[in-house]
């Protein structure tokens, strides 16, 4: 520890590009974590070699604006920079088929139309009637659009007007010792909101999304854990993450 603190003192006070490289092999673990956790999603025509290089650039970007004397923790500040990298190379390869995006699209239409009906988030068989499908197609439907459920953090938050139209979800969550206002009513907002949100969740969804993005387990580990197939916990994940979604932009566009 103490050898990371040196190479960090050295590095941001004279620039030394042998300490920044060190540093970026001390953290290079960090890269292929994340990107392992992303790429377990997504089919095997991406290029696993494409999203390490854009997660190298992330680190490469975190160690060159890290802050060490204002107290954060490296290995989050750095996380949030690769996971950016990869799903901005990721938007740039447009796998994603745009009728996987129309599903998603239309999907996320229903919840959002059924929970204005019903004062609540509507349950599969409700889905499903809206939909006009049986219960196996809207499962394969919610495998299929597994995809979108892929949020960058760099994405743009929906314009509200004004200067808002320039915060980005990261903004929310990168810096909570930043002074600027707009960030802080930001963060503030969509914290709200995703509270309420997943504690309207059905108790699994809730449960899956705790594990993954809070325990940071992975969609077979989760199943191990709730004796469920892995395609099963794919399934709830994208269904919580667009009932999410769908709230997140309900709330921000009223």
């Amino acid at each position: 520890m103490a050898s990371v603190k040196n190479l960090w003192r050295e590095y941001t006070q004279t620039g030394s590009k042998l300490a920044k490289d060190k540093l970026l092999l001390e953290y290079a673990h960090i890269v292929k974590y994340i990107t392992h956790r992303l790429a377990a999603n997504l089919p095997s025509s991406v290029d696993r070699n494409d999203l390490l290089s854009a997660g190298v650039m992330g680190l490469i970007k975190a160690v060159e604006t890290f802050e060490p004397e204002r107290g954060f923790k490296f290995e989050t500040f750095a996380g949030h920079k690769i996971r950016g990298a990869v799903l901005d190379e990721l938007r740039a390869l447009d796998w994603v088929p745009r009728s996987v995006r129309q599903k998603s699209r239309e999907l996320q239409r229903v919840f959002s139309k059924l929970e204005n009906e019903l004062g609540r988030i509507p349950y599969d068989d409700e889905v499903c009637e809206e939909l006009g499908i049986s219960i196996d197609e809207y499962e394969s439907m919610l495998t299929e659009v597994t995809p979108t459920t892929i949020i960058s953090l760099e994405e743009a938050m929906p314009d509200r007007g004004s200067d808002a139209k320039d915060l980005r979800i990261i903004d929310t969550i990168e810096d909570p010792g930043g002074d600027n206002p707009l960030k802080a009513l930001g963060f503030a907002e969509v914290k709200s909101i995703l509270k309420d949100a997943i504690a309207n969740l059905q108790e699994k969804e809730k449960l899956v999304v705790a594990l993954y993005h809070y325990e940071e387990l992975t969609l077979r580990e989760i199943g191990v854990v709730l004796d469920l197939t892995e395609s099963r916990v794919s399934q709830i994940h994208s269904k919580a993450v667009l009932k999410l979604r769908t709230k997140l932009l309900q709330k921000i566009n009223t």
